[in-house]
């Protein structure tokens, strides 16, 4: 079977031009005794904004582990596909992200309730996991609520899963399966459930990732209780390592957290957690290369920055069609946005300085942040040249890129060998 490695990195890369400075960051990782592998990853949703397909991201990922030789694994994910989208990424693909948070609630026959209750006895009464201080207790009434709850879910995993292994074989390629983009975090009995109705449904998981508790907005970082969190994580560890033990599922089954960049008040909780418990993560960053490219361009000046003033102007304008796929995931306040006028006068130094994510830094600016991250639409409207400009300012970009992903990211996040 085809085996995630315990360290991987997703990453987005929305106009597939930096290939070669996300593998870069990965190669100088592995240099400091960090070892992560790269997984691209674009969504059906996103090519259809940009223009593009699936292939062009696996020609690009080719393309850079060609020039950078890098000999180890590396993946092109299907990022949060289902069955309508997944047939255009069946021949690129050999990771594929199951998205299946829109199908939680859904009810299931009662028969097929019934039946898994009485599958999964271990399920009800005093559960003691290795790695969570309290027991906790279940019923058959309570388990039943939680399989209710996700048992469809997984069904339409499944359904997925087998749809890919007919095309491209089992054991070809990796599968996640996603449950974060749901209102309510999974509690450990809650994700125990789901481990054993995925092990149940003969789906090969490598990866899950749940829902935190928090926010995890794009671009920014987490807004929530750290402390918080990294109890939830450790306990979510402590589930996995529990189900492995218990059901035919992967034994390199680890979690994934979405909507990973930036999250920078949460990375010492996870390296820590990895690091004291041995467990592995994904961690997917999503549009943070998209930034990092308009960073470059704007440092680099000249026409440069002039096409990355032209992109925050535009996307002002349309913020609010720009907004409203991501409105669960961003908190933009309008009246904290600085007016088009007053950023065409701002210097490369300026622009560089509210868009780059550094609290530290008094003029960074979230809210201009978050409405360039969900506005890589504008960009792909201004077509060539756009890409001539990344062309052009390809230096001061690749260098942007790989230093964020690197010093920003990977190294926070993982812990060295």
């Amino acid at each position: 079977m085809l085996e995630l490695e315990k360290y991987s990195i997703g990453v987005g890369d929305r106009f597939a031009h930096q290939g070669r400075a996300q593998l870069r960051a990965c190669v100088l990782a592995a240099e400091r005794g960090v070892g992560v592998v790269p997984v691209w990853n674009k969504s059906h949703r996103e090519h259809v904004i940009v223009g593009s397909d699936p292939d062009s991201v696996r020609a690009a990922a080719d393309a850079a582990v060609k020039a950078l030789r890098w000999h180890k694994s590396y993946y092109v994910d299907a990022d949060h596909i289902n069955l309508s989208t997944v047939d255009g990424f069946l021949a690129a693909s050999d990771f594929f992200t199951l998205d299946v948070a829109a199908a939680i609630g859904r009810a299931v026959d009662p028969s097929e309730l019934d039946g898994f209750v009485g599958r999964h006895p271990e399920l009800i009464g005093r559960i003691e996991i290795a790695g969570i201080e309290a027991p906790f207790t279940t019923t058959r009434e309570s388990v039943a609520a939680i399989a209710g709850k996700y048992l469809f879910a997984v069904r339409e995993a499944g359904s997925i899963y087998r749809h890919i292994e007919q095309s491209k074989g089992a054991g070809t390629f990796v599968t996640e399966v996603s449950m974060d983009e749901t209102d309510s975090p999974q509690t450990p009995p809650e994700l125990l459930v789901i481990l054993a109705a995925i092990a149940d449904e003969g789906i090969p998981a490598q990866t899950v990732a749940p829902k935190f508790t928090g926010r995890f907005n794009k671009g920014v970082d987490f807004v929530g209780n750290p402390e918080g969190f990294e109890r939830e994580f450790r306990e979510d560890l402590a589930v996995i390592a529990h189900a492995v033990k218990r059901y035919p599922l992967p034994g390199n089954l680890k979690l994934s957290v979405h909507s990973g960049s930036d999250k920078f008040s949460i990375y010492a909780p996870i390296q820590r957690s990895l690091r004291e418990v041995g467990a592995g993560v994904h961690l997917k960053t999503a549009g943070t290369t998209w930034l990092e490219e308009l960073i470059g361009l704007a440092e680099a000046g000249g026409e440069g920055l002039a096409v990355a003033k032209q992109v925050y102007s535009k996307a002002y304008a349309d913020r609010e069609a720009l907004c409203a796929p991501y409105a669960t995931v961003i908190d933009i306040d309008s009246g904290r946005l600085p007016q088009p006028d007053q950023v065409s006068g701002w210097t490369s130094q300026q622009y560089t300085a509210a868009l780059r994510h550094n609290p530290a830094c008094a003029d960074y600016n979230p809210h201009l942040r978050q409405l360039l991250h969900v506005g890589y639409k504008v960009a792909a409207k201004l077509g060539e040249r756009y890409y001539g400009m990344l062309a052009e300012c390809e230096e001061s970009i690749a260098r942007n890129v790989t230093t964020n992903l690197l010093e920003r990211h990977i190294l926070r996040v993982f812990p060295a060998a």
